[in-house]
Order: C-alpha cells, then sequence, then structure tokens
C-alpha cells in the first residue's frame, strides 16, 4: 500500500515538474528607471528624489515634452445681432463651420419652431428635441457679429423618405469650388430607440440650391439587440459597436486624397461611465465626397466626446474633445487622422463649436480666435452666439502687474 501511494506521489511531483517546465510564466512588470531624466525637467515637475516616486511622479515624468501651453487659453461668448439675435419660440442651434466667400461669412445650422414636448405625449405630431423638426438654415454676415438669415438650405424629405422627421446638425465643406453639406436625419416615428442616419446635399454655390442624395451616406451598426419592446433605451440583450443606436454630427474633411467623415456614435444601452455618457467618436473614408463612406476598422478612434470638432493641423488631424467620456476637455492630434493622442487640456471650451478655420495657422490656440456655439436659454429654445478664444501663457494675482510697475518707477 505504502509502495503504491509512494508511486502516485512520485507521478503527482513528475507532473507538476513537467507542468513546471512548460507553462509559460507571466512576463514581469516593467521596472522604470528615471534616473536618466535631466535635472532640468526634474525641477520644472518640483521633484526632488527620483529614488522615491508616487505614481503620480512617474505619469508626469512620463508625459512627451511635446506638451506645451500653445493650446491653454481662455473662452468668452456674445450674443449676436440681426436674424441670429435670440427670438422667443425658435430655435436655432449647432452652427456649422464658416465659410468667407467674397467677403461674406456664411454659416449653416438646425432651424425648428415652438417648445418640446418629450415622449410623454403624441410622438406622430408632437416635438420630442429641440433638434425634431428641424431644417437647415443659413445665415450670412459681412463682420461676423451682424446676420442676415438667408432662408433654407436643405429641407426635411417627403413622408415615407429616411429624412423626413428631422434635418438638423450640419457641417460645410468646400472641395474644388463646390460645397457639400452633411447632417444628421430622423425619420418618423420618433421614439427613444429610433435610430438616425447622416445624409449629404451639394451645390456649385454656398447659396445653394443643394441636391439632395436619394440615400444615406452613414448608418448606425446593426448588430445590437434590444430587449424587449419597451420604448427603453438602456435594455438590451446585445449592445454592439459603439455606434450601434445613433450616428451623429457629421464632419467631412478632404485630407491625403480621401475623404475623412467623422461622427459621433452612440451604443444601444448606453451607460454612464466614470467619464459620464459612453460616447465615442469613429470615422468612415471615401475616395470621393459623395460617398459611399466605409467605417474604419479602427473604430472607435476616441474613448471620449459629443459634437464633432475636427480640422486640419500641420500633416495631420485636430480633435476637440467635449463634454463626455474620461478624456473630455483635451485636445488631441492624428498624425494618420485615426490615431489620436491627447496634446493638452482645453478647459471651458464652448459646446457646438463652428470654428472659423480661416484662422487655422498651425499654431496651436489661434483656430479658437473666434467661432460661433449656440446657448440654451431654456430647454425648449436655444440661439446662436459668438465665442472668442484668448492663448493664455500665465498667471497673476489681481493687481500684481500693476503692483510691479509701481515698484519700478519708484
Amino acid at each position: 500500500m505504502k509502495a503504491i501511494k509512494f508511486l502516485a506521489g512520485s507521478v503527482l511531483i513528475g507532473a507538476s515538474i513537467l507542468s513546471s517546465c512548460t507553462k509559460p510564466t507571466a512576463p514581469q512588470a516593467e521596472v522604470k528607471d528615471y534616473t536618466h531624466v535631466s535635472q532640468e525637467k526634474l525641477d520644472f515637475l518640483g521633484i526632488t528624489d527620483v529614488n522615491h516616486l508616487s505614481a503620480a511622479s512617474k505619469r508626469a515624468l512620463d508625459w512627451p515634452d511635446s506638451l506645451t501651453n500653445e493650446w491653454f487659453g481662455e473662452f468668452s461668448v456674445h450674443d449676436l445681432k440681426g436674424d441670429l439675435a435670440y427670438e422667443e419660440g425658435v430655435v436655432r442651434r449647432d452652427p456649422s463651420a464658416l465659410l468667407h466667400v467674397d467677403g461674406k461669412y456664411y454659416v449653416y445650422y438646425s432651424k425648428s419652431v415652438g417648445k418640446t414636448d418629450g415622449f410623454g405625449g403624441d410622438i406622430e405630431n408632437d416635438k420630442v428635441f429641440p433638434w425634431d423638426r428641424c431644417d437647415i438654415w443659413y445665415a450670412t454676415s459681412e463682420d461676423g457679429w451682424t446676420w442676415k438669415e438667408e432662408g433654407p438650405a436643405v429641407l426635411r424629405g417627403e413622408k415615407g423618405k429616411f429624412d423626413d422627421r428631422s434635418v438638423f446638425t450640419p457641417e460645410i465643406m468646400e472641395h474644388e469650388g463646390k460645397y457639400y453639406l452633411c447632417y444628421q436625419t430622423i425619420k418618423s416615428p420618433y421614439d427613444v430607440r429610433t435610430k438616425n442616419q447622416v445624409g449629404l446635399a451639394w451645390s456649385e454655390s454656398p447659396n445653394g440650391p443643394f441636391k439632395k442624395l436619394e440615400e444615406p451616406i452613414l448608418s448606425p451598426a446593426n448588430n445590437g439587440v434590444w430587449k424587449g419592446t419597451t420604448q427603453d433605451r438602456f435594455l438590451v440583450e446585445k449592445k454592439g459597436d459603439f455606434d450601434s443606436h445613433k450616428v451623429h454630427d457629421p464632419c467631412i474633411i478632404p485630407f491625403k486624397g480621401k475623404f475623412y467623415l467623422y461622427y459621433k456614435g452612440e451604443q444601444m444601452g448606453e451607460a454612464i461611465t466614470f467619464g459620464g455618457r459612453q460616447i465615442r467618436h469613429g470615422v468612415a473614408i471615401a475616395d470621393n465626397p459623395l460617398g459611399p463612406y466605409v467605417k474604419s476598422p479602427y473604430n472607435p478612434i476616441s474613448n471620449s466626446g459629443h459634437e464633432i470638432c475636427v480640422w486640419k493641423h500641420k500633416d495631420g488631424i485636430m480633435s476637440l474633445i467635449t463634454t463626455d467620456g474620461p478624456e473630455k476637455g483635451t485636445v488631441q492630434f492624428a498624425a494618420d487622422g485615426i490615431n489620436f493622442n491627447i496634446m493638452a487640456s482645453i478647459p471651458g471650451a464652448p459646446h457646438a463649436m463652428g470654428l472659423n478655420r480661416e484662422l487655422n495657422n498651425n499654431e496651436g490656440f489661434g483656430i479658437f480666435g473666434w467661432g460661433l456655439t449656440h446657448k440654451y436659454v431654456n430647454y425648449d429654445y436655444q440661439h446662436i452666439r459668438r465665442f472668442a478664444g484668448k492663448r493664455k501663457t500665465s498667471h497673476k494675482a489681481k493687481n500684481e502687474q500693476t503692483a510691479k510697475q509701481a515698484k519700478a518707477t519708484r
């Protein structure tokens, strides 16, 4: 009996030895050496002992040297004059980037009338969101302050079309003398599980007429599964891709011989994470501005964000990430238009920014010199305003400069 037990024990020990010889061991965490860091960098960061580093100090030492204050600044917002001043009972929101053609600035925006009723009433006839039952209008200005509303640029489609309920949140692109408007669309009825799409219209003049494409150029992913039939967008059996519910805020940028359509994705069963709403950005790419647009296999290309605000910067694309997610309030850069990395924090950026890309001199904060945004007067009504941005490179206490100057004159 003892012999049998000894034999069995030997087999177990042998198996254990064999297992330890053949099973790969987990890699050891790399211990990084910070003793090579320059004294200048240590002094700038206020770190005096590289042998006793907190996790925060290690992160600071790992920051790339390219992180400068060229993107840091402050914003102010101002009321407009003329037809874009606040008008009771009217919604004007989501201004596009600005065009400057023949001495005039052009802006395109969502416009609707009447209060918002939400989803508790007659969905077929009520207005469920401020951006419901919108058409896309445009206005012009010679100075960027006083605006004249010129009329509709793109109207809702006929009943039964994919855009029959609302066309909204436009963005404008000029390319080789033609003008392209992309925008969100909704088909009736508009309930909380409705999936929207992206439409496109083009013209040979910023004044139109704009010719709409018959079919959408972008749709949500079709791999999520709702749970039950109750109109509840948080009940899902499978969430699907990051854009399985909605594709919002489209913006097309000509880039490296192709056309990059950036957009915000909303997921079925959207969660609240440690950074807020679970919203991310994606991109679809085409060889022609009219499409077809193919979603990048690398989507999503952000961990955060809300409205799309992108522009060309040097040899790549910059993206301002606002409002939602753990990386909100940052500006990010991608040399290839896809792989974005954080460049700086941008505190207090206005929402739904319509950039004045004419100011883009590839020198950081200059792109934010002035542009348009919108303001919620209340949940029912919004209007368009003008923002101004100013780079900030230092901080002084009240009257600090005055005191310094007074001392110098004694």
